[in-house]
């Protein structure tokens, strides 16, 4: 299980390991990376998932400058590599199952096993803060 100060050395890892040139993007981008990265670093991971996402899908918009399109629709029609394409639809359906609950009344086995949910919350946060930076960085400049 990782600290916070793990996390944060975790994210820096991240970006000196992806980022090998020059990066633009919206402040409005840089203002929810920054959200999602305060969260994953504070172990709020369910958070992290959810504002990384909303990181990514800002990107590929105003990439795409795409209005009002679904995030399913700015990953399909995005020039991303189609293995972080995939692993985004593995993240925008975890996402989906958290924020659009069908049956929040059903909540049996978060109740008697969280820390089944969190490790798979956690698993999942991690991979999603890799996926920004992939995102974000998919079009670096010299």
């Amino acid at each position: 299980m990782m600290n916070e100060e793990s996390r944060w050395a975790h994210l820096v890892k991240l970006d000196d390991k992806l980022l090998k040139g020059g990066v633009a993007f919206s402040e409005w981008c840089t203002f929810v990376v920054k959200d999602a990265d305060i969260a994953f670093a504070n172990g709020a991971y369910l958070s992290a998932i959810v504002m990384g996402l909303s990181a990514m899908e800002t990107y590929l918009r105003s990439e795409a400058n795409a209005g009002r399109s679904s995030l399913y629709k700015l990953i399909e029609t995005s020039n991303l590599r189609s293995g972080l394409k995939d692993r985004l639809h593995e993240l925008r359906k975890f996402r989906n199952k958290w924020v659009h609950v069908n049956d929040p009344n059903n909540d049996k086995m978060l109740l008697e096993k969280p820390e089944v949910h969190e490790n798979e919350i956690e698993k999942m946060a991690l991979i999603s803060m890799r996926a920004v930076r992939e995102v974000l960085y998919s079009n670096q400049f010299v």
